[in-house]
C-alpha cells in the first residue's frame, strides 16, 4: 500500500494488520480464543496460527500475511496450528481472503480517519493479557501494554520499564 500525507506512523500498520487478521481468524474459528502476540503473531491455545511481516520502501509498505488454513508445519521448536486442525476443516481460501481484504480495508480506513487510538484499543483487547510473562532481547519481564505509538511496554524484574520497538518476543 502507498502511504499518504497525514497517515499515522507506518510501523503501526502491523497493528492494523494484526487486528484485521485476528478478526477474521476468530470468525472462522469462533469457539477458539485468538490472541495477538506483539507485534505480529496470532496464537490459539499458545500455538501460532498466523504471522505478519511488513517491509517498507520509500512511501510504500508491503504487508505480508501468512495464515495456516489447511496445514501447519510439524517439528518446530514452538507449537503451531492451522484452522483445519482447530475446526476440523480448512476454510475456502477465496472466502477467507475476501473476508480478510474487507476487514483490512475497514481497519485501514479507521487508522487513516481516526488515527491509531481505536486500532490500539482493539489490539489490546485481543492481545495476551497485561501481566503476561514475556522474554525479549531486553530480558524477561511482564507485558504492560503498548505505548501511544504501538511499541511494547515491558516491566522488568527490577521494576523498571522498557519500551521495545522491534524484536522477537516470546511468551513464557
Amino acid at each position: 500500500m502507498r502511504l499518504r500525507h497525514g497517515d499515522p506512523a507506518a510501523s503501526t500498520l502491523a497493528l492494523v494488520a494484526a487486528v484485521a487478521v485476528q478478526e477474521v481468524v476468530s470468525a472462522f474459528a469462533p469457539v477458539h480464543q485468538v490472541l495477538i502476540k506483539w507485534p505480529n503473531d496470532l496464537l490459539v491455545e499458545g500455538a501460532k496460527v498466523a504471522g505478519i511481516l511488513l517491509e517498507r520502501f520509500e512511501s510504500c509498505v508491503v504487508i505480508g500475511i501468512g495464515v495456516n488454513l489447511a496445514h501447519h508445519p510439524q517439528g518446530l521448536e514452538r507449537p503451531v496450528t492451522s484452522l483445519a486442525a482447530l475446526t476440523g476443516s480448512a476454510p475456502d481460501p477465496g472466502a477467507f481472503l475476501d473476508a480478510l481484504a474487507d476487514s483490512f480495508a475497514r481497519w485501514l480506513a479507521r487508522w487513516r480517519g481516526e488515527g491509531l487510538s481505536p486500532v490500539r484499543s482493539t489490539w489490546l483487547a485481543a492481545a495476551h493479557p497485561i501481566g503476561t510473562a514475556l522474554s525479549t532481547s531486553a530480558g524477561h519481564g511482564l507485558f504492560e501494554g503498548l505505548d501511544d505509538a504501538g511499541a511494547l511496554r515491558l516491566r522488568l524484574a527490577d521494576g523498571t520499564s522498557r519500551v521495545i520497538h522491534a524484536g522477537d518476543v516470546f511468551l513464557i
